[in-house]
């Protein structure tokens, strides 16, 4: 069973990737964790499928549980929530030797994490990522945060957890729609860092989905393991973990735009990482035929390409409220060709007549 670990300044925690950990999170919550009680934070896609055995083995291991069901989607990525989860944790007398337990995808996360890192100045914070997006991604690395009207993830921490449980068994149950979304950032992974991922990427596409979940134990492998490497090198985001950001600027621009209701967060950051590189090759600062080559493998992997009909204005300025500037200056991601990038510095008036280099 592939255990990556990510390591700290201070400590360093162990992600676990294994099919049917679902069925044994207790026993690795036990040994992690010791006696506690604990607090599942999920919604109400995931509870369904995954809450009652999870609860069980958490019981058989001699935890005292309590869970939180909340609905799904990014808006409940919102400050609103964040509240409501403080008076269930109170309510369900959590201390701080105590711990939350994320069950889900990015959004419950993101949610449950920020929780974790604020309630009592910070209790104790687990993973359970069921999304191949919050597998390969955002689970990993102790960024937590809720999204504000004015742009996602505004409101956030650092937060690392106590430890991760990737089960690859739950990806089985994503709908098509939660499937692209991690496709996305799988992506971004081969690209900025990872040609063999990339070009593995590029073989089983055509298999559609069951070709790559043919792969997925090497897919999650790679791109956790990349994370966790950038991270243990630069945890919170000053420098180097950037380049997690490749596709994003144009990504979250998008999804503010569409107030969260419009492409998912994988799908915008394929288009954006699209979109950024047709552009940046026209400049020159990005290798020719880079865009072609990732433009194909978005196409056979059904992710999108072209920006939804929106006001370029309304982009850029969303663009300037990116928590990545520093000042007047965008720091955004450029690929110096597949597995390799770079930070380059610009202004948000570098997307100006961006919709022309969609598709």
């Amino acid at each position: 069973m592939p255990v990556i670990h990510v390591p700290l300044q201070d400590r360093t925690y162990p992600i676990h990737i294994r099919r049917g950990l679902m069925n044994q999170a207790g026993a690795y919550l036990r040994e992690a964790l010791g006696e506690c009680a604990l607090a599942v934070i999920t919604d109400d896609h995931v509870a369904p499928l995954y809450l009652k055995c999870l609860l069980a083995s958490l019981e058989a291991a001699g935890f005292r549980t309590c869970a939180a069901v909340l609905p799904h989607g990014e808006q409940t990525k919102s400050l609103a929530r964040l509240e409501e989860l403080y008076g269930f944790l109170c309510e369900n007398r959590i201390t701080r030797r105590d711990a939350v337990v994320a069950l889900g995808g990015g959004v419950i996360g993101d949610l449950a994490g920020l929780a974790a890192a604020t309630y009592l100045r910070g209790v104790r914070f687990v993973q359970l990522p069921t999304t191949l997006l919050s597998q390969v991604d955002s689970s990993v690395g102790g960024k937590v945060a809720v999204d504000l009207p004015q742009g996602k993830n505004l409101v956030g921490a650092f937060w690392q957890p106590s430890l991760v449980l990737c089960d690859p068994d739950t990806l089985r149950s994503l709908t098509p729609e939660y499937w692209l979304d991690g496709l996305g950032e799988v992506v971004k992974y081969g690209c900025i860092g990872d040609e063999a991922l990339f070009s593995l990427l590029e073989e089983a596409a055509p298999g559609g989905r069951e070709g790559v979940m043919t792969h997925i134990d090497e897919i999650l492998r790679r791109c956790i393991q990349q994370k966790a490497d950038v991270v243990a090198q630069d945890e919170h985001d000053t420098g180097l973990r950037m380049i997690l950001n490749f596709g994003h600027t144009i990504a979250h621009a998008v999804e503010t735009c569409q107030h969260y209701q419009g492409l998912r967060h994988g799908e915008a950051v394929a288009l954006g990482m699209a979109v950024i590189t047709r552009m940046a090759e026209s400049r020159g600062l990005t290798p020719i035929g880079t865009a072609t080559r990732l433009d194909a493998l978005l196409d056979a992997l059904s992710l999108p390409r072209r920006l939804p009909e929106l006001s370029e204005r309304d982009l850029i300025a969303a663009m300037g409220m990116d928590k990545k500037n520093a000042g007047q200056v965008l720091r955004i991601i450029l690929l110096k060709g597949i597995g390799a990038c770079r930070v380059h510095e610009t202004t948000p008036d570098f997307f100006a007549g961006m919709s022309s280099f969609a598709g």
